[in-house]
């Protein structure tokens, strides 16, 4: 199975002829992919999807998701960057894989009527958390399309427990999307503002000591309300903003 018809049978309920995922490792070295590196290849055993996911992350892990490109992995892999291709399509296959990936390790709950809130709020944390672990990896979730296996199955789990929780079906779907959302929004400006505590000059934006100092320093006829207020509007450590917000959608669907 060549890299694209493995992507199109990841979007396919599972058959027992995609059941399996061998058939890419097992022809990868005699793809188009690999003939078209024109020098003597460094790897001497076949690299495999598996081991090209494994890499992806270990270079977000350590560089961030803006470091991931086809050559910096290739590269990883000791491997050129033409021989990839005999594995994924293109990077939004990589992307595919990589939040694939994430969703498999998820724990979905057992829908419980009495606990939903608490539930759906579980799986919120778990995807926050192993999104954080990789900066800047939910770029990749944004705008993607619902319909690979794994991160079906996350939604599919997420669906089961807003509904047993009494969740009316189109307020569910849209949640859902708007919960996952937010999450990946989220993690993706922290992973901003981690890249810009690097730099001197920009400290000051997440320093809340001095970000305190100037909203209070604003013409006071001008911004009234930011003056008093400016306490409130930089308060908060850790996840206090995400539990907030958090709980702020969850207990606008219980509401409605």
């Amino acid at each position: 199975m060549n890299p694209r018809e493995r992507r199109a049978a990841r979007h396919q309920p599972p058959t027992p002829e995609a059941g399996t995922g061998t058939g890419a490792g097992a022809k990868a070295g005699t793809g188009a992919g690999a003939g078209a590196d024109h020098r003597p290849r460094r790897r001497k055993v076949p690299i495999t999807v598996e081991q090209v996911v494994d890499t992806a992350l270990g270079v977000i892990a350590d560089e961030g998701y803006e470091a991931l490109t086809m050559r910096r992995l290739a590269g990883a892999l000791d491997t050129g960057p033409a021989s990839l291709y005999a594995h994924v399509v293109n990077k939004a296959d990589l992307d595919e894989l990589l939040i694939g990936r994430l969703c498999a390790a998820l724990v979905l709950p057992e829908p419980d009527p009495a606990a939903w809130r608490e539930q759906i709020r579980g799986v919120c944390v778990q995807i926050r958390d192993q999104y954080l672990r990789y900066p800047g990896i939910s770029r990749a979730a944004l705008a993607m399309a619902p319909t690979d296996l794994e991160t079906m199955r996350v939604s599919e789990g997420m669906l089961a427990v807003l509904l047993a929780g009494g969740v009316a079906p189109q307020a569910a779907a849209w949640a859902i999307d708007a919960l996952l959302l937010y999450v990946a929004g989220y993690c993706l400006e922290l992973s901003v503002l981690k890249q810009r505590k690097v730099d001197d000059e920009t400290e000051w934006v997440v320093d809340t000591a001095e970000l305190r100092r100037r909203l209070r320093a604003l013409p006071a006829e001008t911004f009234p309300h930011t003056i008093r207020y400016a306490s409130e509007l930089t308060a908060g450590e850790g996840h206090d903003r995400f539990d907030f917000t958090l709980n702020l959608m969850i207990d606008g669907l219980a509401h409605r």
